[in-house]
């Protein structure tokens, strides 16, 4: 079992609850499982049974800040499967697989909707608003319980501009773009960097002050120079330095 460290943010969104959550057999094995990962320091983000492989029941999940190794799929794996064993959510024989959200994620949580304002989504309705329920656009953000959609699908005389519900929203999803994918790379590298810098395989940062490179000293004036050795000649000589004045 791992033990992520979180902070008072970390821990914040590991309390944060579902608000698109699954029905029926999938909603048995969440309320077994939802316990089970935030112990460890995981999140649930979605649970889907299919019929690959016979029975196949996927628990995907995350680390507060997004990110999920191989090993911490090991690691649920390993504390999850005798739980299940014993609550028997499911009536028949399964696979348990344990999943990363991936780059096209669904959208699960108020902190989703507002990490992801500006992408692409997909979003289907449990409950018809203004007699669809299925849309696609540009997320533009939470306003109180419900999220903003401009939308890239419409037809005459349809509002490009919704409001949607998020208590009405059966499912949400990611679509995948060139936009997406430069983000997801540039926090998995982020995410790469800090975990090496943690177990001591990459070096921290330069120093702040090392940052700005000292400005290079002029050259010094040079004192011994012929000018300045007839200067002195004559002024031991008590002659006038014909340099000397105006």
């Amino acid at each position: 079992m791992t033990d992520p460290t979180l902070g008072s943010a970390d821990a914040e969104l590991l309390a944060e609850p579902r608000l698109v959550v699954e029905p029926g057999a999938a909603a048995r094995v969440s309320a077994v499982a939802a316990p089970v990962l935030q112990g460890m320091g995981y999140r649930l983000v979605r649970i889907k049974i299919s019929a690959e492989a016979g029975c196949t029941v996927q628990v995907m999940a995350e680390r507060p800040d997004g990110t999920m190794q191989i090993e911490d799929c090991e690691a649920i794996s390993r504390a999850l499967s005798p739980v299940l064993d014993i609550a028997d959510p499911i009536d028949r024989a399964y696979r348990l697989e344990i999943s990363s959200p991936g780059i096209d994620r669904p959208l699960v949580r108020r902190s989703d909707f507002e990490r992801y304002a500006g992408y692409l989504v997909k979003i289907e309705m449990a409950v018809a608003h203004q007699g669809r329920k299925r849309f696609r656009g540009t997320l533009k953000g939470v306003e109180g319980s419900a999220i903003r959609l401009l939308r890239d699908d419409t037809k005459t005389d349809e509002d490009v501009d919704v409001i949607l519900m998020m208590e009405d929203i059966a499912e949400a999803r990611l679509v995948l773009t060139d936009d997406l994918i430069a983000e997801s790379m540039r926090r998995g590298k982020a995410a790469e960097r800090e975990l090496k810098r943690s177990l001591g395989l990459e070096p921290p940062p330069a120093p702040h002050a090392q940052s700005h490179r000292a400005k290079p000293q002029k050259k010094p004036v040079p004192k011994n120079t012929k000018r300045h050795r007839l200067a002195a000649e004559s002024v031991r000589r008590g002659e006038i330095d014909p340099d000397g004045g105006d």
